[in-house]
């Protein structure tokens, strides 16, 4: 039997290897950016339904309004700055699938900036993975599947632009794979570090994370997602979310 701050390391191993699933497609096939685009619009629909009926609901039926409603803005708010300091580094267009993606020879220390705004988008969602197994034990699927869904077309888009950007083959798959692993260890963290805390904390930390993850969405993905796929964006993050919302009363 396996402890279960293990298996929490595990779903949050899972849900980041699909990253490195999206990179590997994006990176060795010709994909239409309107279908790259596509992808980014349903995967926002899924997360924005699992974070809206999954976590925001969790977190208000364990530690009421003002807890979630604090951890929720506060999630925003250090994700925004978190993410205006990378993006003038160079890592604004980090999601980006076209020629948008700065270069090392156009801007100095972008590819680092990248992989920390990279690190910055996949850790609030990992965190949640972990979060949901203290009571229990279980994981939350509804989170891990939203997660998972979301996280191929953020690899996807992400790696062709890289690609475009002239980033070597080395730091694009080394990025990702990092990235998956770190979310493994994210997963563990909220499990752990959290673990013994009231449920109002259990609540905010919850809704900081889908605050954050909110943000990242509205930030990158949507952009993405819009500038391509244009009318169509709408319909199909609403396909998106009709999907994730089914997978909240399935499980």
């Amino acid at each position: 039997m396996l402890p279960i701050w293990l298996k929490a390391g595990l779903w949050g191993l899972l849900s980041g290897s699909a990253l490195l699933i999206g990179a590997g497609t994006g990176y060795y096939f010709k994909i239409p950016q309107r279908l790259i685009a596509a992808i980014m619009s349903f995967g926002s629909g899924v997360l924005i339904s699992a974070l809206s009926f999954d976590l925001m609901d969790e977190a208000y039926k364990s530690g009421g309004f003002l807890a979630t409603s604090i951890g929720f803005i506060a999630g925003a708010l250090v994700y925004t700055i978190a993410n205006i300091i990378v993006s003038n580094k160079g890592a604004k267009h980090r999601k980006r699938s076209g020629e948008h993606q700065a270069s090392e020879s156009d801007k100095e220390g972008s590819g680092t900036a990248i992989a920390i705004g990279a690190l910055l988008d996949g850790i609030p969602e990992s965190i949640v993975i972990g979060v949901s197994m203290i009571e229990g034990g279980a994981v939350s699927m509804v989170a891990v599947v939203a997660i998972f869904l979301s996280n191929v077309p953020e690899g996807l888009s992400s790696a062709s632009g890289m690609k475009k950007a002239g980033r070597s083959k080395k730091y694009i798959f080394l990025l990702w794979l990092s990235i998956a692993l770190v979310s493994g260890i994210a997963a563990v963290c909220g499990y752990v570090l959290f673990d013994g805390f009231s449920k109002e904390v259990i609540a905010a930390t919850t809704a900081v994370a889908a605050g954050a993850i909110l943000s990242m969405l509205a930030d990158t993905m949507i952009p993405e997602a819009f500038e391509e796929a244009h009318n169509y964006s709408g319909l199909i993050t609403v396909l998106g979310f009709l999907c994730a919302f089914m997978l909240t009363k399935l499980f």
